[in-house]
């Protein structure tokens, strides 16, 4: 990745952020190869981000057709509804996003992303994750570490006004600047699994809230077998029953009945938190990629209703 010089034409592109982070990882960003699985509001926000920084190539997986849910928050998809037939939110995603910058190799492909095996993760450097299932991420986490070379890992969720990222460099080694010496890092990350296998009760108490709430309706959406999203109003009462179930010898109000009542009646996304989560997590992948500054570890959190971003090393 380090061998090749940028092209004059990528010099002259990319001017202005090789000003803010040098050449080097401007280069090493034009090598990288981006999996991306899942094409709602934050992950369009991530992908216009990461295809103006000049990534090498950008592949998305998505086979599902253009849904009300995913005109609100996907502003890739063009308002034309004639060019809606037979083609899928990866495909009107993928015109589109070719339209930011022509130099980015922007592509499709088809599939179930728990059925790829290990080799086809392997043509990647990073895989980002979203509206997949409690399995669906272990197993494709767990896919990536199973590669000879690292393949940096991220799941990304945005219910109502809240958004969670989660992070795995596996081992990740970085510099950063430290009163004007540059300092050489290195950070270990656990996977998803072992992640939020944690038992609750050994967490901080100031832990966040929309940690845990991210995860009883994981849980309940494996435990009722729905798709990701697929909850409603009606299955508030299932929702909190599981959260007192999964809160045995813990302080129950620690996650509000309030906050899951929130993220059940309305499981979409709000745009401007979109773009929000799919600013940071386009940060996130750029320093992962250039090996420059600290990155996340290992999840983040916002909540709109107070504004707050949150990172929690779990």
């Amino acid at each position: 990745m380090d061998g090749e010089e940028l092209t004059e034409q990528e010099t002259a592109l990319y001017d202005r952020q090789i000003r803010v982070w040098g050449a080097d990882a401007q280069r090493r960003l034009s090598k990288a190869h981006i999996l991306v699985y899942g094409l709602k509001g934050t992950v369009a926000e991530f992908c216009k981000n990461i295809v103006l920084a000049g990534v090498g190539s950008l592949t998305l997986v998505d086979d599902r057709e253009v849904s009300e849910e995913a005109l609100s928050a996907n502003f890739l998809i063009p308002p034309d509804e004639n060019v809606y037939a037979g083609k899928t939110l990866a495909e009107l995603s993928c015109d589109s996003l070719k339209d930011f910058n022509p130099m980015v190799r922007v592509s499709v492909e088809k599939g179930d992303l728990s059925s790829f095996n290990v080799e086809f993760f392997s043509k990647f450097d990073v895989v980002v994750v979203s509206c997949s299932s409690l399995a669906t991420k272990k197993l494709v986490n767990e896919k990536c570490r199973k590669l000879p070379k690292r393949v940096a890992f991220y799941t990304v969720d945005c219910k109502d006004s809240c958004g969670e990222i989660f992070v795995d460099l596996q081992v990740h080694r970085y510099s950063k600047k430290k009163n004007d010496e540059t300092v050489e890092c290195e950070l270990q990350y656990s996977s998803f699994e072992e992640a939020i296998s944690v038992p609750w009760r050994t967490l901080p108490r100031k832990t966040s809230k929309v940690y845990f709430a991210m995860r009883v309706l994981e849980r309940f959406e494996e435990a009722e077998g729905r798709k990701p999203g697929e909850v409603s109003i009606e299955d508030l009462s299932g929702v909190l029953k599981l959260k007192k179930e999964l809160f045995v010898s813990m302080n129950e109000s620690h996650i509000p009945d309030s906050l899951l009542e929130r993220l059940v009646t309305n499981a979409r996304e709000f745009p401007p938190v979109c773009a929000i989560i799919g600013g940071i997590l386009g940060q996130e992948v750029i320093k992962a990629i250039s090996g420059k500054g600290d990155p996340l570890k290992n999840f983040f959190f916002f909540d709109a209703t107070d504004g707050k971003g949150i990172i929690e090393d779990i």
